[in-house]
């Protein structure tokens, strides 16, 4: 087991979010629900934090990034997107729980890292 010098953030949609979901779809679609979009959350690697204000401090710095890949992952058109993008919007529709620590548990494999652009991130 390997401890690796980064933190985690692990994203929940909350239900304002679900709700966009399903606005997206027609009448005659059928809806998500809050605990079904959870089922599998987005795990994102960063910087390694020492407490919570260090996490208010990231997620200030990132909310864009964050909200933009969340919305990406269920619908690829932006003219789609809510307009305020704004760090309310990301608390409004995300919830974010932090892992101060990561371990490794492939002692096999080692880490790969592959640089994702918009078009290859919503595939």
């Amino acid at each position: 087991m390997k401890m690796l010098n980064r933190s985690a953030i692990s994203i929940q949609l909350k239900q304002p979010f679900v709700d966009w979901i399903n606005s997206l779809d027609g009448e005659d679609d059928e809806q998500v629900t809050l605990a079904e979009v959870n089922l599998e959350a987005t795990t994102y690697l960063m910087p390694e934090l020492e407490d919570e204000e260090a996490l208010e401090d990231f997620v200030d710095e990132r909310h864009f990034e964050l909200l933009e890949n969340e919305l990406l992952s269920w619908e690829d058109d932006a003219s789609l997107w809510p307009a305020d993008m704004d760090r309310a919007l990301f608390d409004e529709f995300l919830e974010v729980k932090l892992s101060f620590m990561v371990f490794d548990l492939d002692e096999q494999a080692p880490l790969l890292a592959t640089v994702l652009d918009e078009a290859e991130a919503i595939d």
